[in-house]
């Protein structure tokens, strides 16, 4: 009786179950990948290790090159990286635990390095998810996903091509990977059903290609906007630091090309050499996906006037972020009071309960910047930096040469490194360092870094959204590792020809020859 009973809820749900549901794909229905066993016991033994690793090398292990104040900042920066990278704990934790080890040893006082929480980035990335929160909860992000889709991908290649252009139209509205990647998963997963690979238990070249595709796009698609994602305000708050501005015109028409040239030819090698693609495969498998979608669609019913609403606002701010080299109006000002606009009831668009702000990520951030005011006031990045820069011999090196090994070391560092945010307060300062020591445009070297941030499509420790997308089963690690690393190679040279082409022309490098 029991078995007849179990075999019969199965049954139910398999007839439930039904592809082309764009709500079968949501995350909290998505297979949950246990920890690792290397996961597993770096969750028992990370913090032992931690303290003891802090202990070896803040004060057991001598560096003549240090002085002992560098010697405990070596210490806090060697623990924060291990916490951060082994994922211990949470990387907010890990946040909370530098910031306090900053006090306690001294290097920092207690108001400067709790106030990093009060950075203006911090209030600039609120704001943006303040404004990308009134962007979802209206339905005008997906809604314009779904019209692109219904509108222009009537075949495979255009699938692929009006994703694409989803992918970077979002990444001016919402500047969380994670949030647009829950977004896009149950477009291209209908749309991976249709072509003959339904469910999480199913794949074929064409649902790879796509799948990770989008995967790639989701991550580089933020490096076309400064406020594309977190990170990048993070590379722009370090350059601050050292006394240089950019603006978000400037990192645009820098962005754009670049991620237009990646993302089609990405899409071209992928589907001919990658995961070739047959004329069988770009055939649709399933009836019904356009009609799926079309329901989905004709369910947002008419356009809503909050839609409307928060399509000016955010347009009118990001009118005046593309303008100030005009007016110079600070960018951060200007995206507070959009989401002030948005958060007034008198507008109706959200209430406060409707923001989503991950405040781990605030948090986290406000460690990072608290580890860079340690690195700042201790120097120890500068000694750390010409040691690298002896050894490497960067002092005679061409500015091919030198453009061409930070980029690529910067891009390659995604395989080991697990947070954007962490490679950029790594590697930012030992780029502005290095321009700093060589008498070279600072600039010149630390944009095309800095459009190096969210290339981090590889494995899917990387980013939260490659861990997200794993979980659809569509591609394996292996599969996932060869088409992130012919990828990453593909935007390196792109970055060498924008650097000895419209780069120079823009005047942002002096040019290779």
């Amino acid at each position: 009786m029991g078995a007849t009973t179990v075999k019969t809820a199965q049954t139910a749900a398999d007839q439930a179950y039904d592809p082309l549901d764009m709500n079968s794909y949501s995350l909290n229905k998505m297979p949950k990948r246990p920890l690792t066993p290397v996961g597993k016991f770096f969750r028992i033994w990370g913090l032992p290790i931690a303290a003891v690793l802090f202990v070896l090398t803040a004060y057991v292990f001598q560096f003549p090159i240090l002085n002992p104040k560098q010697q405990i900042m070596f210490g806090l920066f060697a623990t924060a990286l291990f916490l951060w990278v082994s994922e211990a704990v949470p990387n907010y934790v890990t946040s909370m635990l530098l910031i306090c080890g900053l006090i306690l040893t001294g290097t920092l006082k207690a108001k400067p390095a709790m106030a990093t929480l009060g950075d203006p980035v911090i209030w600039l990335n609120i704001s943006a998810f303040v404004m990308a929160s009134a962007m979802v909860k209206t339905d005008l992000v997906k809604r314009v996903a779904l019209w692109l889709i219904l509108k222009f991908g009537k075949n495979a290649g255009m699938i692929f091509i009006t994703f694409l252009a989803i992918n970077i139209i979002l990444a001016a509205f919402v500047n969380a990977t994670a949030a647009k990647a829950a977004l896009m998963m149950p477009l291209f997963m209908v749309v991976s059903a249709v072509y003959g690979a339904p469910g999480t238990d199913t794949t074929n070249n064409f649902a790879r290609n796509l799948v990770l595709h989008n995967l790639l796009m989701i991550n580089a698609s933020c490096n076309t906007f400064m406020t594309g994602s977190g990170a990048n305000l993070l590379g722009v708050a370090l350059l601050a630091g050292a006394g240089v501005q950019i603006f978000y015109f400037d990192w645009f028409v820098a962005g754009l090309p670049l991620v237009l040239a990646f993302g089609l030819l990405s899409y071209a090698i992928g589907v001919r050499f990658v995961f070739p693609l047959t004329a069988e495969d770009r055939q649709p498998k399933l009836e019904g996906g356009r009609e799926a979608l079309a329901k989905a669609y004709r369910e947002l019913g008419p356009v809503k006037l909050n839609e409307v609403k928060a399509f000016i606002v955010f347009m009118i701010v990001l009118l005046v972020w593309a303008t100030d080299k005009l007016h110079g109006l600070n960018a951060t000002v200007v995206a507070m009071l959009g989401a002030i606009v948005m958060l007034a009831p008198q507008f109706k668009l959200l209430s406060w309960n409707d923001v989503d702000i991950p405040w781990h990520l605030m948090i986290f951030s406000a460690g990072a910047y608290s580890l860079g005011a340690g690195l700042t006031k201790t120097k120890l990045m500068d000694v750390l930096t010409v040691q690298m820069m002896d050894k490497l011999g960067m002092q005679s090196m061409s500015f091919l040469t030198l453009y061409a090994l930070l980029t690529a070391i910067f891009i390659a560092s995604h395989f080991i490194f697990q947070s954007k945010n962490m490679r950029t307060l790594i590697f930012m300062p030992i780029v502005i360092g290095i321009a700093q020591t060589l008498k070279i445009d600072i600039l010149s070297l630390a944009l095309p870094v800095a459009l190096c941030i969210n290339c981090c499509w590889s494995l899917p420790f990387n980013a939260k959204p490659n861990a997200m997308l794993y979980g659809t089963n569509k591609y394996t690690m292996g599969e996932s590792f060869k088409y992130g690393f012919t990828m990453s190679v593909l935007y390196w040279l792109l970055l060498l020809i924008a650097g000895g082409t419209y780069f120079t022309w823009l005047g942002i490098t002096p040019g290779f020859f």
